[in-house]
This record gives C-alpha cells, structure tokens and sequence, in this order.
C-alpha cells in the first residue's frame, strides 16, 4: 500500500518529492500568478524549487539526525504535499531562504541534546535566527525558541544568555555595513516588515480553504497524540518534542498577524507539522486507517489543483 513505499528511506523516494515539489513550484508560478514562460520566469521558477528542496533536505536531516521520527520518509513526502496543497508557500523566495535559515536554527538548538559545543550551537542558533529576519522580519519571534532551549537543555548560566546577544549584534553590525555601501536604509527596511494585518480575504478560495482546513485539521488531531505521548519518550529526548511545539505555534501566530498575506506565510508551519504528523502515522496501530490518513493527506493536493 501507499505508506509501504515511504515507511523505507529510499533513494526512489526523494525523487518523488522533488517531483512533487517542481509540481508545486510549476503551479505556483505560471498558474496561480499568471507569469509568462520565459527564460527570466524558469530562472526564477528554478530558484524557487532549488531552495524549496534544499530546505526539505534540511527538514529530513535534522529528523533523522535527531530521532524526530523514525528512520522513514514520511516527514519529506508530507512536506512536498504541503507545497503542492498550497503552492502559493513556493512563491517568494525571501520566505523560502529565511525557512532555510530557521531549519539551520533548529538543528543547532536540538542538538544541544548532546550538551557538546554548546557555546557555539548557541550563537549559531541566534545567527541564524537573525539572518532570518532580515528576510522576514517577523521571523524574531523564533527568537523565543533559544530561551525555551537554554531552560529546557542547558544549566542557565548568564554566559549562555549573553552569547545569543552577540550572535545577533554580529549580524546587526554586517547587515548595517552591507546596506550602507549600498545606499539601504536597514532600519526602514525592517521595521516596514512588523506590520501586523488581519485581513484574511486572500485565503478566501476554495483551493486555499480546502488545502488549509485539512492540513490544520490533520495537523491539530497528530498534535493531540504528539503532546499525549512526549512522556513515552526518554527524557533526554523530550525537550526536543517540545521545541517542535513551540515552532508550530509560533508558525502559526506568523500566519495570524502576517501584516502581507499571500499564502507564503503558512510556509513556516510546514517543518513541524510534517514531523507531528508522521509522528502520528508511526504510531496508528490499524492499517487500514493509516492507509486512509496518508491516502487523504496525498489525494488532497492532486484535488485542491483541479478546482
């Protein structure tokens, strides 16, 4: 059945979500935005697919890296669905880069699991936090993931407060250089970001409402059993469970007070919510309602393309 093709790593399996991922890409940029094909458009559209699959592969690493889910493929097939059941998250590769940039955050703060290097996973973590925002400038409230991680993981000494700071001032300062050889007014540039709108009419199709109802909907019952079972996991493994929590939720209060939504901004939700539901799919007992779980959550982007 379908879930026996992705229960494996297999090389096969990558291909498939590189295929679905330049599906995404493809609609995204010639169908729902109306561009002409061009050699300037399939530049951009190849932009578009290489950061969208770089960025998968960074989800998948730092899974398997870290035990976040079992040695499958789930998480990466249901990342490439995502895409394809909202292909507008493929449209702007500022999102897509300061994505990248968080799933770099992500890894460095999980892996303080191994109490090594912890300094610089720390400053990692905040420099590439910081690197984010100057994409999406909403992106800083990630930046309550490094206190949640030091209280979770480390023994809360003020030099492991401080050294998040100067990641940040680091790349404040190479920013502001770059942007004054340039002639940019950096702090225009971010702030104009912190914009906050609740105008949610652009969701209003039914190719967006029905590719968001079931990926909220799915994504709230994995969550349930997620949260249920943290306490089944060895307890150096739990802090890591609840990172990915706190990067869902924060994923999705981004996506409330986005102050320009076009669809891209539900782009941040992906990562954890393909780990919580793959979660889920690895623990379903009956087969036959996991079969129709997977089968819902891959049919569903093949329908949201027809209406």
């Amino acid at each position: 059945m379908i879930t026996r093709i992705f229960s494996k790593s297999k090389p096969i399996n990558l291909i498939i979500v590189f295929f679905i991922i330049a599906i995404a890409c493809t609609v995204s940029f010639f169908t729902i935005q109306n561009n002409t094909i061009n050699l300037n458009a399939i530049l951009n559209v190849s932009a578009l697919f290489v950061g969208s699959c770089f960025a998968m592969l960074v989800l998948n690493f730092v899974s398997g890296k870290n035990s976040l889910t079992q040695t499958n493929n789930f998480e990466i097939v249901l990342y490439g669905l995502f895409l394809l059941m909202i292909p507008q998250t493929t449209a702007s590769l500022k999102l897509i880069l300061a994505n990248i940039f968080l799933l770099f955050s992500l890894r460095r703060l999980i892996s303080l699991r191994s109490q090594k290097e912890v300094k610089k996973k720390l400053f990692d973590a905040a420099f590439w936090m910081s690197v984010a925002a100057l994409f999406y400038s909403w992106t800083v409230l990630f930046f309550i993931l490094v206190p949640v991680t030091i209280f979770l993981y480390t023994d809360s000494k003020p030099r492991n407060w401080l050294i998040p700071l100067t990641a940040i001032l680091a790349v404040l300062l190479i920013a502001y250089s770059v942007c004054f050889l340039m002639g940019y007014n950096l702090v225009y540039y971010v702030l104009d970001g912190f914009k906050i709108s609740f105008d949610f009419s652009v969701y209003n199709t039914p190719r967006f409402l029905i590719g968001l109802t079931v990926l909220l909907s799915f994504g709230l019952w994995a969550l349930l059993f997620y949260v249920k079972n943290i306490n089944l996991k060895k307890k150096s493994f739990r802090p890591a469970f609840y990172i990915i929590i706190c990067t869902l939720l924060l994923s999705f209060f981004i996506l409330v007070i986005a102050p320009q939504k076009s669809g891209s901004e539900v782009l941040f939700m992906f990562a954890p919510l393909a780990i919580i539901i793959s979660s889920y799919i690895e623990i379903i007992r009956e087969k036959w309602f996991k079969e129709v779980f997977f089968a819902i959550l891959f049919l569903t982007p093949i329908i949201v393309l027809f209406l």
